[in-house]
């Protein structure tokens, strides 16, 4: 077992001791391997230093506690192959002395691509496989967990270097950001304290998760560096080289606890287990490594001649119920590739027998020569099937895209470690299946109650999309509001999605809902109260027709052409009424008579009321007889100007509906969350020289009427039809600015307002003076009312 510098043991590693025992047992055991043959062994103890380790090598090539190097003293046969290491720096100290010899040397530590150089290692063989997937199942569980956000340690050498790079490479691919890296120096010894200032960076970081990856040697650096900090709350991904120190370090367990560690895939030896929970010091007395551990555990010895003064142990003192926080039931990688390692060597050396005894005579009783380098042959092309149902070599072509099993790092109160399974990483599966967890058995840090975050900045929620900000890493963002139209349905959208026309995003912006349809309906309040409006102007401009045609013979419905006054009624009743046309559901019918009767009723109107102040001035201009002017009023020359005017917006009107007629349209956008429907105008052109010819015959009315203001009358209603025509072009000169700033149902309504309003205006400035005498003041409306102001008007 590999033991701290100081003297500090760590028991863990003798769990490599036990697997070895055991599989030199079996093969001793085993009638069909190595018939007729014991192996032998021997064990070095090899201290996490070059010095020690150096040391151990000279005393087993010489033989002797005195080193002699390349003088060996051993009366019996040399060792044929050795079985070492758990870390790369330790078998590149002692393969280049061992190269001498060609011993064969077989590793049970981490996988390292430099030791696969067969021109620098030619005797060196590795029985673990490749770490090349370790980084993808890394970066499949940060995915998993949507951890983005992370910090990575490793190593300062080659294979550390390697990790980072392949990590890195994947990281940017998959949208994951390194926060910082560090790299472990190979002893402690190279830390000052001056050096360790990223430690603060590790409690304060925003990085709540951690990969480490690299040597054992670094494993004492960051044993070292967890006696200044503490690192609570921090989740740690690592590979299995680490629970030596996760399990026996007094200041990394509550650091480490809640993490996950990778391992190699492996399928339980049968008996291994049972072998290491009944074996004790009085089954290997020689041991003195088992005795120390004894006592260190459990403060006595079994019963003896090991004891001594030293109390005996209760019978039921086993590695089962093993105190303190040394887990020796779960087999480790280490131990299981020192397994692999045992019989392949039983298996070169079978082989190798086999094939001697072949060559020799019958009588021939000698033993067997063996010479350590005639094994390299062999042990190139060796392939079996292990005891636990996997296939073990050393070929180049055998697997490399290797399983890992995930464990969960559980401490108890009591200081015990265990690595429970939650899950595997299987690289050759498909995308998706590759990963396979049962988040139910893990257990988080002390510090989340729930499944940790780890991001720079928080997500994204639905409705909001990420906003790189400038000059830092993707993973930090801000999340700004989709736009007005715009919707994210899932957490860190890079991009907002429009809804579709026919659609429109909720208040969270998360979902598109259907658009209801809907148009300027006579059930809602603006439609109803215009409905309303239509309706009473209508019924009182009925009234006053009535009003008119009962008091017909009275002057001053007499006065100013009784006719044109009918034809004004008639037409401003039609002018409310055709408002309503604007109103409920359009279809192609009213988006057509909308705007033809608009256009034609309100010409005729206008032009009645220009009639009407033609009369007016014709009247005060014939008074005297034998004028041109005299004969052009009793000629009814007025009355020809309503059809001329009406006939010219005809045509017009005709043109609209020959070239580019109105129709029905479905507006998608004036309004957030309806679909509007509206009658388009066709051809906007039309509409506006409809509109500006009627403009047009208002404007010509008001001049008119504004020039006959003074003319001296009982009943001139030139003032009246004045302020009509004033208040009617008041009315659509507020309509164009207005109209134009409107969309959707409230564009139908102002002009709906609009026809009303200039309709009434007409109204009541024409005809409500009239129907006051009329009704309040009939005394006024006689002709010998008449007479008597005329008279009192002469000089």
């Amino acid at each position: 077992p590999d033991v701290a510098p100081l003297f500090r043991w760590l028991w863990k590693n003798y769990q490599y001791v036990l697997a070895f025992r055991f599989a030199i047992q079996e093969i001793n055991k085993d009638p069909q391997l190595l018939p007729n043959l014991t192996l032998g062994f021997q064990l070095y103890n090899s201290v996490t230093s070059g010095q020690f380790t150096l040391r151990s090598t000279l005393h087993w090539l010489t033989g002797k506690h005195h080193l002699i190097p390349n003088y060996t003293c051993q009366t019996q046969g040399k060792t044929v192959a050795i079985i070492a290491g758990t870390t790369s720096a330790f078998l590149a100290e002692i393969g280049t002395m061992l190269e001498l010899y060609k011993t064969p040397q077989i590793t049970y530590g981490p996988f390292d691509p430099m030791l696969s150089e067969r021109d620098k290692f030619p005797s060196l063989y590795q029985m673990a496989t490749s770490d090349s997937s370790l980084a993808y199942g890394m970066l499949s569980l940060l995915l998993h967990f949507g951890w983005i956000w992370v910090a990575i340690f490793v190593s300062n050498d080659m294979k550390g270097e390697q990790f980072l790079q392949d990590i890195e490479a994947e990281m940017v691919k998959k949208g994951v950001c390194l926060a910082y890296s560090v790299k472990l120096p190979d002893t402690k010894s190279r830390y000052e304290e001056t050096e360790i200032s990223f430690l603060e960076g590790i409690r304060i970081s925003s990085a709540n998760v951690h990969i480490l990856y690299g040597d054992v040697m670094g494993l004492y650096t960051m044993e070292f560096l967890s006696k200044y900090c503490l690192t609570l709350g921090k989740v740690w991904i690592m590979d299995t080289k680490w629970e030596i120190v996760v399990k026996e370090t007094d200041h990394m367990l509550h650091s480490f606890h809640g993490g996950f560690s990778f391992s190699h895939h492996k399928e339980e030896i049968p008996g291994l287990n049972h072998f290491v929970k009944t074996v004790d010091p009085s089954h290997y007395p020689e041991d003195f490594f088992l005795s120390q551990l004894w006592l260190h555990a459990f403060h006595c010895l079994p019963p003896g001649p090991l004891c001594g003064t030293i109390g005996v142990c209760p019978p039921n003192a086993s590695f089962e119920f093993f105190p303190g926080r040394i887990d020796m039931l779960t087999i480790s990688d280490s131990s299981y590739f020192i397994y692999n390692a045992v019989y392949a060597v039983a298996h070169a050396l079978h082989k190798m027998l086999s094939e001697q005894m072949e060559k020799r005579s019958p009588g021939d009783t000698s033993q067997p020569r063996i010479l350590p380098w005639q094994l390299h042959p062999l042990l190139r092309k060796i392939q079996f099937t292990n005891s636990a149902g996997e296939d073990v070599s050393f070929h180049e072509t055998r697997h490399h895209m290797p399983h890992y099993d995930i464990h969960n790092i559980v401490n108890f109160p009591a200081g015990f470690c265990l690595l429970i399974k939650i899950g595997e990483f299987s690289p050759e599966c498909a995308r998706g299946e590759d990963l396979v967890l049962n988040e139910e058995m893990i257990e988080w840090p002390v510090a989340f109650k729930e499944t940790p975050q780890s991001l720079c900045s928080q997500r994204c929620g639905p409705g909001f999309r990420k906003m790189p900000q400038e000059g830092k890493h993707v993973c930090c963002y801000t999340c700004v509001v989709c736009p007005e139209r715009d919707i994210s349905n899932h957490t860190d959208a890079e991009q907002c999605i429009p809804c579709a026309d026919h659609e429109y995003p909720n208040m969270e912006r998360n979902r598109c809902l259907p658009k209801l349809v809907t148009f300027l309906a006579f059930e809602e309040f603006l439609g109803m109260a215009l409905a309303c409006m239509a309706l009473c102007f209508s019924v009182l401009t009925a009234a006053v027709l009535w009003v008119f045609v009962k008091h017909r013979d009275t002057p001053i419905v007499k006065a100013n052409n009784r006719t044109l006054s009918y034809i004004l009624l008639i037409t401003l009743l039609l002018c409310f009424l055709c408002s309503l046309l604007f109103l409920g559901r359009p279809n192609t019918a009213t988006c057509l008579l909308q705007q033809i009767a608009f256009g034609l009723v309100f010409t005729i109107a206008v032009s009645t009321v220009l009639a009407k102040t033609i009369t007016v001035i014709l009247a005060f201009k014939a008074l005297k007889p034998g004028r041109t002017i005299r004969w052009l009023l009793v000629s009814g020359t007025s009355n020809f100007i309503i059809p001329i005017c009406s006939l010219t917006q005809l045509v017009l009107c005709g043109i609209w509906l020959g070239t580019s007629p109105p129709f029905i349209e479905v507006d998608k956008h004036s309004e957030h969350d309806y679909i509007i429907l509206v009658c388009n105008k066709g051809s906007v052109t039309a509409f506006y020289c409809v509109l500006g010819y009627l403009g047009s015959l208002a404007l010509a009315s008001f001049i008119v009427a504004f020039l006959a203001r003074n003319l001296p009358d009982t009943f001139n209603e030139a003032k009246f039809l004045t302020f009509s025509m004033l208040v009617f072009c008041s009315v659509w000169v507020t309509f164009l600015p207005v109209y134009h700033s409107t969309k959707g149902k409230v564009m139908v309504a102002v002009e709906v307002f609009s026809i009303l309003a200039s309709s009434a205006g007409l109204l009541g400035c024409i005809f409500a003076p009239k129907c006051y005498v009329i009704l309040i003041k009939p005394d006024k409306n006689s002709l010998k009312a008449l007479r008597n102001q005329c008279s009192c008007r002469r000089p």
